[in-house]
């Protein structure tokens, strides 16, 4: 199944008061979101293609609940800052969606989905490394994200690709190594978790949003 980039998520303080990093650097926000019976919600900031979401809980009980237990959200978010990687990369199909992905998955059925959509969750990811999943018959983003606001003042355009420091990457499972065998992710070894997000753009930019979130946005014209 061939996939693209829908979006990336980083686990952060309640109410993400860490976006305020990001509107300084001229980044503008889009609306925020909330999702019922998951018990989490998030603010987002969408570009021409994908967007980056800062996530947080709302209610740990429906976050724990027999429903939405098993994707384990909360143990992301509770344990940022305990050892739990902080990041999520979603991603679509692009292509023939009855191929496999590369790695298995399981089905996610939350009651905010639109009918016959799904998120795939991969099956082996562990908390050391970002949850990984695949958003399944549901819209593409362009077409319901359209009055969302991607002119930011540092022209990052699409979103095209992500890296990931792990503190232990020689114990990277098999569907992290299935994700960047097809080219989905790379994976470096860092002293702490950090991601950079790639995109394109008509100059270099580079924001960098230590120590704020452990993440850094980069557009070159030559990443495409």
């Amino acid at each position: 199944m061939p996939l693209q980039l829908d979006h990336v998520f980083v686990c952060c303080d309640a109410g993400g008061p860490e976006a305020a990093a990001l509107l300084e650097h001229g980044i503008r926000e889009g609306t925020p979101n909330v999702h019922p019976g998951q018990g989490t919600a998030c603010r987002r900031f969408f570009f021409d293609t994908g967007f980056f979401e800062l996530f947080w809980v709302t209610d740990p009980a429906e976050a724990q609940s027999a429903s939405t237990r098993r994707t384990r959200l909360w143990e992301r978010w509770s344990g940022r800052t305990s050892g739990a990687c902080p990041f999520g990369l979603a991603f679509r199909p692009s292509g023939d969606a009855d191929e496999a992905p590369p790695f298995p998955t399981w089905s996610y059925k939350p009651k905010y989905l639109p009918a016959g959509a799904t998120i795939e969750f991969v099956h082996g990811a562990d908390l050391r490394e970002p949850e990984l999943f695949l958003m399944v018959a549901q819209p593409p983003n362009t077409a319901v994200r359209v009055a969302q606001p991607t002119n930011h003042a540092a022209p990052l355009r699409r979103m095209i690709a992500v890296d990931v420091g792990l503190p232990d990457l020689e114990a990277l499972s098999a569907a992290a190594s299935a994700a960047a065998r097809a080219g989905l992710v790379t994976f470096h070894k860092s002293a702490r978790y950090e991601l950079t997000l790639k995109f394109t753009s008509p100059v270099d930019v580079r924001i960098d949003l230590r120590p704020t979130l452990p993440v850094t946005l980069v557009g070159s014209p030559l990443v495409a």
